[in-house]
């Protein structure tokens, strides 16, 4: 089965909390705090799997959640810190924040690196951090803090350089059979293919190009006619296509329509998509009866939408080499593949939705808390600037400034979140 669409919840493990423990040695009556610090929960970490193509793995589990950190223990031992979970998933997969669908990483840039999604929370520090000169037995520690979560949902759009597309039944699975070592299902009737298959084509040496067949489309694909709907994304970053046609017209179908209600598809589907490069593969030339298809006025047609046009057959591998040659020779002029842009930002995890934020004023000073913003507080390095950044963005994005300013709160007055105290300036 080929799944390409799936819905998930991730969650990194939750910071160790801190100890309360003091020294006792042989000797020393009342030894000073030596409680450990907690250890850091795991990351939730996505990692390209090279040799996958579906996101099978996904059907029947939907939750992942990485280890919690260990707490500290006494004698000044922290807490372990706990591993990273690894989420292995497909090149070309997209993860989407699932409550806006907008793209938080595409899983197909060219370093191959890991992508954190989900950072751990941070150990909890041990009671030793909390000795003063006045106080020399503090009987408390820090808890550690929460790890990210959030549900995302992996899309895949698979890595090919050229799409072969066009009708059911019109010899893209025999041409892929016959450029690659790809074994797709061929048969004599329609939608034989049933999920996109991938081949890698060989052009001598080490060079080569991916070839991508799309399960058919038809007259209405984009309304989710046919299969179609469900694969038109697959063509999304091939930066070539090839629009096989039946020429040989045994089924009574005209290739000049075909052609222009498949394009018409692409460019309900997608504007940009509509407008990538075609080659024109006429297939089944060894079937062709001149006599009975009107051959000239389809090829006046290619030539009038600007489209290169070559006959082959799938069957006999009659203009098979050439073609590999042609398609390998555009592919050298044009734009590397598309990698998709991050379009959701980390504070945008703090966007909507209900969250409970207590606002409180003592004189010139407003205290504002939550459970939310506790959390978030363990997650932000005040001495970074870049950091506090965020933080500040995270105030305004969530209404919290609004909220403050429907409190009275003005330019001088200082507002103080769990200990963090700064002067509220408009």
């Amino acid at each position: 089965m080929f799944v390409d669409n799936v819905k998930i919840y991730i969650k990194a493990g939750d910071g160790g909390n801190g100890a309360v423990s003091f020294r006792r040695e042989k000797y020393v009556a009342a030894g000073g705090p030596d409680g450990g610090d907690g250890g850091h929960g795991g990351n939730v970490v996505f990692r390209v799997d090279p040799g996958s193509n579906t996101l099978l793995a996904f059907r029947y589990k939907h939750k992942f959640i990485a280890a919690r950190g260990g707490d500290g223990k006494g004698g000044k031992f922290h807490g372990a810190t706990a591993d990273d979970l690894i989420i292995l998933v497909p090149p070309g997969t997209l993860i989407r924040d699932a409550e806006s669908g907008r793209i938080i990483h595409d899983m197909s840039e060219e370093d191959g690196a890991d992508y954190i999604a989900c950072r751990g929370g941070r150990g909890g520090w041990g009671n030793r951090h909390f000795a003063t000169p006045t106080r020399q037995v503090p009987m408390f520690a820090k808890n550690g803090t929460e790890g990210e979560e959030k549900e995302v949902v992996l899309e895949l759009k698979m890595l090919a350089d050229v799409g072969l597309i066009g009708y059911p039944s019109v010899g893209k699975s025999s041409i892929l059979a016959r450029i690659s070592s790809a074994k797709p299902k061929i048969a004599d009737y329609h939608f034989t293919t049933l999920s996109p298959n991938l081949g890698v084509v060989r052009t001598g040496g080490e060079r080569g190009f991916v070839a991508a067949d799309i399960p058919g489309l038809i007259e209405g694909a984009a309304d989710g006619a046919g299969l179609g709907h469900a694969f038109l994304r697959h063509v999304d970053r091939c930066r070539l296509l090839l629009h096989v046609v039946d020429i040989s017209c045994f089924e009574g179908r005209d290739p000049v329509e075909d052609i222009q209600k498949i394009n018409y598809e692409l460019a309900r589907y997608s504007t940009e998509l509509s407008t990538r490069p075609q080659i024109i593969i006429a297939n089944k030339v060894d079937a062709l009866d001149r006599e009975t298809v009107d051959v000239d006025a389809f090829e006046a047609y290619v030539k009038e939408n600007g489209w290169t046009l070559h006959y082959i057959s799938a069957v006999t591998g009659e203009g098979i080499d050439e073609m590999i040659r042609m398609v390998a020779a555009r592919l050298e002029e044009l734009p590397p593949m598309k990698i998709y842009e991050r379009e959701y930002a980390p504070e945008d995890a703090y966007v909507g939705g209900e969250r409970d934020t207590v606002i409180r004023r003592e004189n010139d000073t407003f205290i504002v808390e939550g459970e939310w913003l506790k959390n978030l507080m363990g997650q932000v390095n005040f001495s970074d600037y870049e950091s506090l950044n965020f933080f500040q963005r995270v105030l305004q994005n969530s209404g919290v400034f609004e909220a403050l300013e429907k409190k009275g709160c003005r330019d001088g007055h200082t507002v103080s979140i769990y200990g963090f105290e700064f002067d509220y300036v408009k």
